[in-house]
């Protein structure tokens, strides 16, 4: 608007460079960390975002590799510390949600190096409405099983969720071939399955589809996600 306004030979609302310079501050802070943006922001640890169908791409890449005897020389960190946040402030008459996340079957758990869970709260449209949060890595497999044990406190009183939310769960994994660490599988949880106690959920390929449009089960096996549900209300 300012270079236009400058260029212009006809009479038109002028950007003038004062009205520039009110935006300066406002672009030298749009990054700074500021713990009352409207909650705690904490740094993110790095790691490869990939697109939608992209890790499939790269599954074909590796087999080529394979047949050749080259390898991919990218490397990413080889694990996401956990990032689970605390439980937030009661307020009358508001619900909030305790997912202890128990243990998920997987036919190869004890292939799985470094497998953690990423979760995160969705719209119908798949966005974000709460942090994302990952759990520490887990240390203990067992037969089919890799146990976390490790309690999830969702970000948002129930009660201010939008209708149509649901609450993913990703499981990733470290592939040393590839040097990066690739979700495996997603499973959800919608509002209507939100009550005390315990809960199983049904496991889907990947990529994770956070629309809910194209879902593909990840085996035909009884094999689930286990969680346990405390409803804290005040």
């Amino acid at each position: 608007m300012r270079s236009a306004s400058l260029q212009s030979t006809q009479s038109q609302e002028e950007f003038t460079l004062q009205d520039l310079k009110k935006l300066e501050p406002i672009i030298k802070n749009i990054l700074t960390y500021n713990k009352d943006f409207p909650f705690d922001v904490q740094p993110v640890p790095l790691r490869k975002i990939f697109a939608p169908g992209e890790e499939e791409n790269l599954d074909v890449e590796e087999e080529l590799d394979t047949a050749t005897g080259t390898g991919l020389i990218q490397s990413f960190p080889t694990r996401v510390p956990g990032t689970l946040l605390p439980r937030l402030p009661s307020e009358p008459g508001m619900t909030l949600l305790t997912l202890k996340i128990e243990k998920i079957g997987l036919k190869d758990a004890g292939q799985c190096i470094e497998p953690y869970m990423t979760i995160s709260v969705r719209d119908l449209d798949g966005v974000d409405l709460n942090p994302v949060q990952d759990t520490p890595v887990s240390t203990h497999k067992e037969d089919t099983y890799i146990h976390f044990d490790v309690d999830v406190e969702i970000q948002k009183h129930l009660e201010k969720l939008p209708k149509g939310a649901a609450i993913f769960f990703e499981f990733k994994h470290y592939k040393p071939k590839k040097k990066f660490t690739s979700t495996k599988c997603f499973a959800f949880m919608e509002m209507d399955e939100i009550k005390p106690g315990p809960i199983v959920i049904e496991l889907y390929k990947k990529p994770t589809d956070f629309k809910r449009k194209k879902l593909n089960l990840l085996t035909k096996k009884p094999l689930y996600l286990h969680l346990h549900q405390t409803l804290h209300k005040d």
